[in-house]
């Protein structure tokens, strides 16, 4: 089966922000501001039915604008949106709404991550609110990685609310223009509502408990974790329909360009939720340029999932190869 991809639509040209006169800018009337204004392009491409390709970013430790630019400006016309992620590995980065606002500027389509752990539920819901003033498309939320893991694992996290919570507060916004508690939001936000979600090989008896009651708060797409077995995803999949998650609701299956055999084995040890086969390890092992072979994997299974019932669309992911992004986006596109 054909890989059933939507073509990117035409996007207004880079918009850096100056180093230096940043302030001095006129307010935007411009096309990258008309683009921020409309509703996500990847609700759009999901409804269609087209097979959809996402991305991820971690944003740079930096307060120059420029510096995210550059990171996200080779996936612009190759991703559908682009994931930004929020304090990802319980570290310190340039804070997603302020990336996710910069991206739109400069006509790359964001996913703003957010976690749970690093914010109250006022400080949540400020934080919803100011996404939609910026007519920021997608967000996505996630529970957040313990900060024991990080590089300042004296941190206390706050843990306040759960994503399931934080979800049902964002539509809560977005459809009753309220807070959970009843309290008014002024304004319009369109939020398009994503969560994370873990594939697991179901054992006899597994449901998955937590996906549908996000889905019940008000999730309208998946993006997964690593998930590089299609047997396993086909099984999972299978299970989650029998019980009751709509045939329709839209998973994003987690996929990588894997640099190394080494990297793909620190992966499937360490990286909770991931699922690598020993096939691939194997065949990494045995090619000489590994980093190539990682990303002709990456683009196999793209295509594979783009056969299989109930996935509509690849999320690829590449810590500390984010060189490879695009790469694997245009041969994925391109067919080859």
């Amino acid at each position: 089966m054909a890989p059933r991809f939507a073509t990117c639509e035409a996007e207004p040209p880079l918009n850096p922000i100056p180093r230096s006169h940043a302030a001095d800018r006129e307010p935007e009337t411009s096309a990258a501001r008309d683009y921020a204004m409309t509703t996500s392009n990847l609700r759009n491409k999901l409804a269609a039915h087209s097979f959809v390709l996402t991305a991820e970013i971690t944003p740079p430790l930096s307060t120059d604008p420029q510096d995210l630019i550059e990171k996200v400006a080779p996936l612009r016309g190759l991703a559908d949106a682009v994931n930004v992620t929020d304090g990802a590995s319980a570290r310190a980065h340039m804070e997603a709404i302020a990336a996710a606002s910069l991206m739109l500027a400069n006509g790359v389509e964001p996913v703003m991550q957010v976690t749970c752990r690093d914010r109250n539920r006022i400080a949540l819901q400020s934080l919803l609110v100011g996404a939609g003033a910026l007519g920021i498309p997608n967000l996505m939320f996630l529970t957040g990685d313990d900060p024991k893991m990080g590089d300042q694992p004296d941190a206390k996290p706050v843990f306040d609310i759960d994503s399931t919570a934080l979800t049902a507060t964002a539509t809560s916004i977005r459809d009753a223009h309220q807070l959970l508690h009843g309290r008014a939001v002024g304004g319009h936000a369109d939020y398009f509502v994503g969560i994370g979600d873990m594939p697991v090989d179901p054992k006899e008896g597994w449901t998955p408990k937590s996906l549908l009651k996000k889905i019940e708060a008000g999730a309208q797409f998946a993006q997964t974790q690593f998930c590089m077995d299609t047997a396993v995803l086909k099984r999972y999949l299978a299970r989650c329909h029998e019980s009751g998650v709509p045939k329709d609701f839209p998973f994003i299956v987690g996929v990588a360009p894997i640099a190394s055999a080494k990297s793909a084995r620190w992966i499937k040890e360490h990286l909770f939720g991931s699922i690598i086969p020993d096939s691939i390890v194997e065949r990494m092992d045995k090619a000489e340029d590994q980093k190539a072979e990682g990303r002709a994997i990456c683009i196999e299974l793209i295509r594979e999932l783009s056969g299989i019932p109930g996935v509509a669309g690849a999320h690829v992911m590449a810590p500390l190869n984010e060189s490879s992004l695009p790469l694997v986006l245009e041969a994925a596109r391109k067919g080859r």
